[in-house]
């Protein structure tokens, strides 16, 4: 690579941000859900977006540029394949993860010099609270981390069902499962599986509706209950998925000790969770674990840190099974004593 190469790579990393908040100004104004039935002119969409044609113009045809829209005569645009993930009616849908990530992530970044000096957790410092507590007072923003974890989980759900057989099990406890579409998903592969559903009671209310939705009533149960306090018993497995990246070690501890308590020995413990590399090969979940540092105040970890972790939990690290996503499947044995 020549120096002005690697100048010009230097330079787009640096002026990353541009791009990113373009997509989630183009996000916002939901302007791939008014060109879902066609092409339109930029005064349409200025109009129906409430802004300023010249200046939207100026918008799209830089996101024309990067394969996001794509203008087909003057001032005229169309979806394109990446464009259509940021309509909020498909499958897949990007936009509340671009919303997310546009909005309280990207402020939260602002302050990595300051939490590399002196620690502590950026979205506290500027929220007042934690991230979890923020969500649940604010359920127009916890409705959005839903649908930016379904965005990001979806592609992930199909990967652990295709690498890993639920099919050994009876009963699955889904910890902190959210929503519950991954839980649909594992009982709608295996028929014969039944699952709990355990989240904090605000966050599985909001999934009340998901067992009849999905066909799975009498198959599903709902709990509500805080996974620092304990979980509920009777599973034979349990399946956090990017649960235990949350948090630090300490609290780590305590919901995997918890989840410890409920099994009966023989149960399986299932992380389903990025297992940084060693190397200096690019993996994305180098750049979640500063996420996690500066938003919930985790961390991702190595295969070597999550043994350590579980092994003080009163686990044995069995097996990681990757997936052909960068998640893995870390299948943790609760020991008899």
């Amino acid at each position: 690579m020549t120096d002005a190469e690697t100048a010009g790579r230097l330079t787009q990393l640096i002026s990353g941000y541009w791009i990113s908040q373009a997509v989630y100004a183009a996000a916002k104004l939901g302007i791939a859900n008014l060109l879902k039935d066609g092409p339109r002119t930029v005064d349409e969409l200025a109009a129906a977006s409430e802004t300023r044609a010249p200046l939207l113009y100026r918008l799209l045809r830089a996101l024309a540029g990067t394969g996001v829209f794509a203008e087909t005569a003057p001032g005229t645009f169309v979806l394109t394949p990446t464009a259509e993930l940021l309509r909020s009616d498909v499958a897949g849908s990007q936009r509340s993860l671009a919303l997310m990530m546009g909005e309280e992530h990207y402020v939260v970044w602002g302050k990595l010099i300051d939490v590399l000096r002196h620690g502590g957790n950026a979205f506290e410092q500027l929220h007042g609270m934690p991230v979890f507590d923020y969500l649940a007072r604010h359920p127009d923003k916890g409705r959005i981390f839903d649908e930016a974890m379904v965005g990001i989980h979806g592609r992930e759900t199909a990967a652990v069902l295709e690498a890993y057989d639920f099919s050994v099990f009876n009963t699955l406890v889904d910890v902190g499962g959210g929503n519950g579409s991954q839980l649909a998903a594992l009982l709608a592969r295996h028929t014969a599986l039944g699952g709990v559903l355990f989240d904090l009671p605000h966050v599985v209310q909001r999934a009340a509706s998901m067992p009849a939705e999905a066909g799975l009533a009498g198959r599903c149960e709902l709990r509500g209950g805080d996974f620092f306090r304990s979980v509920p018993e009777g599973g034979d497995a349990y399946l956090l998925r990017h649960i235990i990246h949350d948090w630090t070690d300490e609290q780590a501890l305590v919901i995997l000790e918890n989840c410890a308590r409920a099994m009966r020995p023989g149960a399986k413990l299932l992380l389903i969770e990025a297992v940084i590399p060693p190397g200096n090969e690019p993996f994305a979940a180098k750049f979640l674990d500063l996420t996690m540092m500066l938003i919930p105040g985790g961390r991702e970890r190595t295969a070597g840190e999550y043994a350590r972790l579980l092994d003080q939990a009163g686990f044995d690290l069995a097996r990681i099974v990757p997936t052909t996503t960068e998640i893995s499947v870390l299948e943790g044995v609760r020991r008899s004593n």
